[in-house]
């Protein structure tokens, strides 16, 4: 069973950083995607940033590029989002997200989510 487990979400000033993680057992497919995802009060989800497993290809919303960083780290099993500069709009639960290459564009397996509070 795939299970999807975030963590590092927290309440952070703006201006500051943090740094998610989601560690993801139970994979047994060769090829997925990995995604960040986000989602505020009253707006519907957002994607953020995928990679692939296998080759590191990425991809960012217009919305975080050059303010988020999507990583792996294959031999955790463990895929990150780094989020820099963190303004007020990016409060919102963030979750990952994995798929297989045939899914797209929809996503087989998702995280609880975690919070993420930018005060002003």
């Amino acid at each position: 069973q795939v299970q999807l487990v975030e963590s590092g979400g927290g309440l952070v000033q703006a201006g500051g950083s943090l740094r998610l993680s989601c560690a993801a057992s139970g994979l047994i497919f060769n090829s997925y995607i990995m995604g960040w995802f986000r989602q505020a009060p009253g707006k519907e989800r957002e994607f953020l940033a995928s990679i692939t497993w296998s080759g590191g290809n990425t991809y960012y919303a217009d919305s975080v590029k050059g303010r988020f960083t999507i990583s792996r780290d294959n031999a955790k099993n463990t895929v990150f989002l780094q989020m820099n500069v963190l303004k007020p709009e990016d409060t919102a639960v963030y979750y990952c997200a994995v798929r297989r290459a045939i899914s797209y564009p929809s996503y087989d397996y998702w995280g609880q989510g975690t919070q993420v509070t930018v005060s002003s």
